[in-house]
């Protein structure tokens, strides 16, 4: 039986996130400002041409799943496989900040998305736009007013809930912040009763490795791309 971790986006861009979405008949992206991804009900033969009405030439967008050429008004920039993995471990612990001085830990609102989008910009963990701290729940490390470390939700297809986002300043790497970040997070989703569900590029084997010890499990290994109109 088919379940919505086999086409996440898919299921969350006509489902839960289709009021951040765009898009017509078989096709959806994220809206402008949100992270560019884009989900097909058949992502095995995706419809990229019911998108061209949605998409501008120059925007370059993140396509899981699907296979095969792509429609002549369409390229390919980037094409990789990433793992898909799903919550099978225990309760994070809750673990209190109040006793760390040089880090303030509070859940991220609109006047840090920029912040948030250049801390993405730098280190790359994934599709971000100035939006997509609205997703869901963001949680940043600052140190005065200055964000370091993030993570939170980005895709949501009940109970499937996407963690993501997550990166630190290289500055402030090597001390914890993002697994900390993460573990808040899931303890979140899993006292809602979702299922905490993230992505992982298959050349990132240290990163793998590590959210096999946190308690992630592989469900599927799957293709990405980076596409965009001609």
């Amino acid at each position: 039986m088919s379940q919505p971790l086999d086409n996440i986006f898919w299921h969350s861009l006509s489902g839960a996130h289709a009021c951040y979405a765009t898009g017509a008949g078989n096709a959806r992206r994220y809206a402008p400002g949100f992270s560019p991804i884009l989900g097909f009900e058949d992502a095995v033969h995706p419809d990229f041409n019911a998108l061209l009405p949605y998409c501008d030439r120059g925007e370059h967008f993140y396509c899981a799943d699907s296979q095969g050429p792509l429609p002549e008004e369409w390229q390919i920039h980037v094409e990789k496989a990433m793992y898909r993995m799903h919550w099978d471990g225990a309760m994070p612990a809750d673990v209190s900040d109040d006793k760390d001085e040089h880090f303030v830990l509070r859940a991220l609102n609109q006047s840090d998305a920029e912040q948030a989008l250049e801390l993405a910009i730098l280190t790359n963990p994934g599709p971000f736009g100035l939006r997509t701290i609205e997703l869901g729940e963001y949680l940043g490390y600052f140190i005065r007013e200055r964000l370091v470390a993030m993570a939170g939700e980005r895709s949501y297809a009940p109970p499937f809930r996407e963690v993501s986002g997550v990166c630190t300043h290289p500055d402030f790497q090597g001390q914890g912040l993002a697994r900390r970040l993460m573990h808040k997070v899931i303890r979140r989703q899993l006292l809602a009763k979702e299922i905490p569900f993230l992505h992982v590029m298959s050349h990132n084997t240290a990163a793998h490795e590590l959210y096999l010890r946190m308690g992630f499990k592989d469900y599927c290994e799957t293709g990405v791309r980076v596409v965009s109109r001609v």
